[in-house]
């Protein structure tokens, strides 16, 4: 059987999103920007996928900004608020265990003459508010701090930070990167103090190459893109139509059952940890239970080489990851920032894969998957020590 287990890299798309993208594809084809009926029934789609959104995040549609997905939105929200607002402050803050989408975006603006402070994390990755406290400056005009982490599915005390961030500087920027947060928690970008909030398609069952950001009216930022001056001349470009609509029919879909879907998961997620645990030498990594993403497990396996376990799992039709999609596939790539932040043991680094969920995933494949992982495993060990 086919058991697919690498679902914070990317899931499968919902039959209904298959379905209202090739609808526009095929029948509602038109350019939204063309004055004709052709282009006005385009229109519509965008206009129905902001109500969506902006209903879910319980904010205005025209703070809802279409992108080709998480890497953009977070581009844009920091570079474009951070050349809009230096002449209050060129310092920065985000975190040590961000997506390469933020670390490399920091790397550039501290290129461009920014400074930037990377907040440290505890052995479970979660940062510390008195960190974040002890960061913030008056000319801090930018904290960036993701929801979810994609790797170990740790939690950050958003709100808390939103909430602290405004009390010391209300003029401090907060964007937080929610592409793995977006359709498993309720985040409300009002109610939390975040100004700007990064989400992408393909995480949630929607298409890839899709996304948006969501900026408070209230926020000083520059486009990053030029042209046509389509949304506000806030992200230039024919927007994506098909895409557009099909990531607004996966964040209806996501949320219409999301209470039930999110107790199932974390249900799975359980049962997954006590069947591996009850193999010697495993470790999870991070915390557990509701303290953590219903839909993310890392897993080290002493003894085992990642890409060993991961290619043997293959060949059963089990489908992994060793780490971050957008780069564990890199020849020559550094251990993961994110498990060398929470100070896991160098021998295990190299030992560790995510197993991720989604509302697709059975119990099924998780008997199956430990099966394979009860033969597997021992069997690599002994082979390893010869």
């Amino acid at each position: 059987m086919e058991c697919y287990l690498d679902n914070s890299a990317t899931t499968k798309c919902f039959d209904s999103v298959a379905a209202i993208m090739t609808q526009v594809m095929c029948q509602d084809y038109g350019n939204p920007s063309s004055m004709h009926m052709k282009g006005v029934q385009a229109e519509q789609y965008l206009r129905y996928a902001k109500d969506v959104i902006a209903r879910i995040l319980k904010v205005n549609e025209k703070e809802i900004f279409f992108t080709s997905g998480g890497t953009e939105s977070d581009n844009l929200a920091l570079i474009g608020s951070a050349y809009a607002n230096c002449r209050a402050g060129r310092h920065l803050i985000t975190t040590s265990i961000e997506h390469p989408a933020i670390l490399q975006t920091m790397q550039y603006l501290e290129g461009q003459g920014f400074e930037v402070t990377y907040l440290p994390v505890d052995c479970y990755g979660r940062i510390r508010l008195e960190d974040l406290e002890y960061a913030m400056r008056q000319d801090t005009i930018l904290v960036s701090i993701m929801h979810t982490n994609n790797e170990l599915g740790s939690l950050q005390p958003v709100a808390e930070a939103g909430r602290l961030i405004k009390q010391m500087n209300p003029g401090t920027l907060f964007h937080v990167d929610a592409v793995q947060g977006f359709g498993k928690y309720r985040i409300l970008p009002k109610k939390m103090g975040i100004d700007m909030l990064s989400v992408s398609g393909h995480k949630i069952h929607g298409p890839k190459g899709v996304g948006f950001l969501y900026i408070n009216e209230a926020v000083k930022i520059q486009p990053i893109m030029f042209g046509g001056g389509q949304q506000r001349g806030m992200r230039s470009g024919t927007e994506n139509v098909p895409a557009i609509a099909g990531l607004a029919k996966a964040a209806e879909e996501m949320y219409g059952n999301l209470d039930e879907d999110v107790n199932r998961l974390y249900a799975l997620k359980q049962m997954f940890i006590d069947g591996v645990t009850q193999l010697d030498g495993v470790q999870i990594n991070g915390l557990t239970g509701r303290e953590s993403a219903p839909h993310v497990i890392s897993v080290s396996f002493r003894g085992i080489r990642s890409e060993v376990l991961l290619h043997a799992l293959e060949e059963r039709g089990i489908y992994v990851s060793s780490g971050s999609a957008c780069s564990s596939n890199k020849p020559g790539t550094a251990a993961s920032a994110t498990l060398r932040a929470i100070g896991l043991d160098k021998e295990l680094m190299g030992s560790t894969l995510r197993f991720s969920l989604s509302v697709f995933t059975t119990e099924e494949e998780i008997r199956y998957a430990l099966n394979a992982l009860y033969e597997m495993v021992p069997m690599l060990r002994r082979f390893t020590r010869r």
